[in-house]
C-alpha cells in the first residue's frame, strides 16, 4: 500500500527496516590491547612478504580470504603464539579487513545503522546512528596506519592525497562519501569522514511512514513535481537528507528520458536505464587537468539531455544551471546548503556573481525566478530527525523581489521528555499555480490537501 492509499488515514503503519541489522556492535567490543596490536602488525608484515601480491590479484575475494586465513593460521603456529579460539577468529578478520577492506572501519562500514563514520584521529573515531553521535572502540594502530588507509581509499577513484594536496573528495565502491585532510592542514593527526549511504535506496514511502520526515499529501505533491517536468531546488543543511530526498524524487522521472547527472563526487543512485553520469576531476600535481561543474554543466548541454540533476550546486555553475533550466531541460533538479528558502535563492544570486557576468541584481534574480519553480527546505533536527520544514512555490517578481509563497510548513511547537521534537505538518491554505501544470500532465491534487485547518504529526 502506497503513501496515495492512505491519504485519509488516522494512523499510518510503519513499514518494516529493509537495510537488516547490524553485524555486530562494534562500538562496545573491548578495546584491542597493545600486544594483540603488535601480533597483528607483526602478522600482516609477513604476510605481505609470503604472498605473491601478483598472483593473489587473479584469486577471487572469497578464495583470497580463505587463503589468508590458512596462512594466518600457519603463523600462529610458528609463532606458537598464545591465543584462544576467539582472539584467533578476530584477528584473522581483522587481517582480512586490513588485505582485503578498509582495516579497522571495515565492520563499522557493515553495519547497515551507521550513516556516519568520523575518524577525528587514529584513536577517536565516532559514529552516527538514527541521528546520534557515538564514540566507538575502534582505533588505528598509529597515524601511518590511518593514512596507509585514506590513501587505499582515494586511490581507489584516481586521487590523491599528499602534502600537497592534503584535502581530498573521494567515494567508495558502494556510493558512500568520503572526506579526508591531512597534515600540515589537520593540526592533531589525519582525519576523515564517511557519509554512508544505503544498498536499497530509501523510497517515498519510507519517509512517509516509517521515518514522518513529510506527510502523505507532501509526497503526492512531489511525486506530481516530478512527474510534470517541474524545476526544483533542495535546500537544506550538511545532514538535513539533501540527497536521500534527490534521489527519490529522481525515481519519478520517466524511464523514457534521458538524464545527466552532475557531481563533485558521485553519490546518486539512479534508478533509470538511461543515465549518463559526470564526475568533476581536481587539478594534479602539476595544477593542470582540473574539471569543473561548470565545464560538466556546459559540456551536458551538448549531450541531448532531457533532464539534468545536479548533485549540489556550489559556485559560478548556477548560472549554466539556471539557463539550462530556461532553455528546455524543463524538470531538472538540484541542491543548495542553504537555512531557509529564502537564503537559497540569496545564495543562487551570489553564484551568478560568481559567474563574472556583471549581470544587475535585478536580471540575476529574475533567472532565477523564471528557472525554479519549488524550492523544498530540509532540516535536521536537534533529536536527528530529518523533517521537509518548508514546500515553497516562486511566483514571479515584484519589483526587484523575487515573490514566494509557502504551500506546506512544519511548525516545531516544543522538545518531549526524551528529547524528542514535536510538532507537526500544515498546509498553509495556499493552492499553488503550479496545479495547472500538473493537470497539463494528468495529474489532479484533490483541494482537501490544501485544507489549512488540518494537521499531522
Amino acid at each position: 500500500m502506497s503513501f496515495r492509499e492512505k491519504l485519509d488515514a488516522v494512523a499510518l503503519e510503519p513499514i518494516a527496516r529493509t537495510q537488516g541489522q547490524p553485524a555486530a556492535d562494534v562500538s562496545r567490543n573491548p578495546v584491542a590491547t597493545e600486544s594483540y596490536k603488535l601480533l597483528k602488525g607483526r602478522m600482516h608484515l609477513k604476510l605481505l612478504d609470503k604472498f605473491d601480491l601478483a598472483a593473489l590479484e587473479t584469486l577471487a575475494p572469497e578464495s583470497l580470504r580463505q587463503e589468508i586465513s590458512i596462512m594466518v593460521g600457519r603463523l600462529l603456529q610458528e609463532e606458537q603464539a598464545a591465543v584462544n579460539d576467539i582472539e584467533r577468529r578476530t584477528l584473522i578478520r581483522d587481517i582480512q579487513h586490513e588485505m582485503l577492506g578498509f582495516g579497522p572501519i571495515e565492520l563499522l562500514m557493515a553495519d547497515p545503522t551507521v550513516s556516519d563514520i568520523l575518524v577525528n584521529s587514529y584513536e577517536q573515531i565516532y559514529v552516527e546512528r538514527k541521528g546520534r553521535l557515538e564514540l566507538t572502540n575502534v582505533t588505528f594502530t598509529d597515524e601511518k596506519h590511518l593514512l596507509r588507509i585514506i590513501d587505499k581509499i582515494v586511490s581507489l577513484v584516481g586521487r590523491h592525497i599528499d602534502e600537497s594536496s592534503p584535502m581530498v573528495d573521494a567515494r567508495l565502491p558502494d556510493g558512500s562519501r568520503v572526506n579526508a585532510v591531512i597534515p600540515p592542514v589537520a593540526l592533531d593527526g589525519p582525519m576523515m569522514s564517511i557519509r554512508r549511504f544505503a544498498h536499497i535506496p530509501l523510497k517515498m514511502d519510507n519517509l512517509v511512514d516509517e521515518l514522518k520526515s513529510l506527510t502523505p499529501q507532501m509526497a503526492l505533491m512531489l511525486e506530481g513535481l516530478g512527474k510534470a517536468k517541474v524545476n526544483m531546488l533542495i535546500s537544506g543543511g550538511t545532514g538535513a537528507g539533501k540527497t536521500t530526498l534527490l534521489n527519490i524524487l529522481s525515481g519519478y522521472i520517466p524511464e523514457s528520458e534521458r538524464i545527466v547527472t552532475i557531481e563533485d563526487a558521485a553519490e546518486l543512485q539512479m534508478q533509470q536505464p538511461h543515465v549518463i553520469r559526470l564526475e568533476t576531476r581536481p587539478a594534479n600535481i602539476e595544477g593542470k587537468g582540473e574539471v569543473t561543474q561548470r565545464a560538466l554543466v556546459r559540456n551536458a548541454l551538448r549531450m541531448r539531455p532531457d533532464r539534468i540533476v545536479i548533485g549540489e550546486v556550489r559556485g559560478a555553475e548556477a548560472f549554466d544551471m539556471l539557463q539550462a533550466m530556461n532553455t528546455g531541460h524543463e524538470g531538472s533538479l538540484t541542491t543548495i546548503h542553504a537555512n531557509t528558502p529564502r537564503d537559497a535563492l540569496s545564495r543562487l544570486e551570489n553564484m551568478i556573481g560568481m559567474a563574472n557576468l556583471n549581470l544587475p541584481h535585478k536580471a540575476a534574480r529574475s533567472q532565477i525566478a523564471s528557472a525554479i519553480t519549488v524550492v523544498i527546505q530540509g532540516l535536521r533536527l536537534i533529536d536527528g530527525r530529518r523533517k521537509i520544514t518548508s514546500i515553497q512555490e516562486i511566483t514571479g517578481m515584484e519589483g526587484d523581489v523575487i515573490t514566494m509563497q509557502e504551500i506546506f510548513a512544519f511548525k516545531q511547537t516544543g522538545i518531549g521528555p526524551e528529547g524528542q521534537v514535536q510538532g507537526y505538518f500544515h498546509a498553509t491554505g495556499v493552492r499553488p499555480k503550479f496545479t495547472e501544470r500538473l493537470r497539463a500532465f494528468g495529474i489532479v491534487l484533490p483541494d482537501a490537501m490544501f485544507d489549512p485547518s488540518k494537521r499531522y504529526e
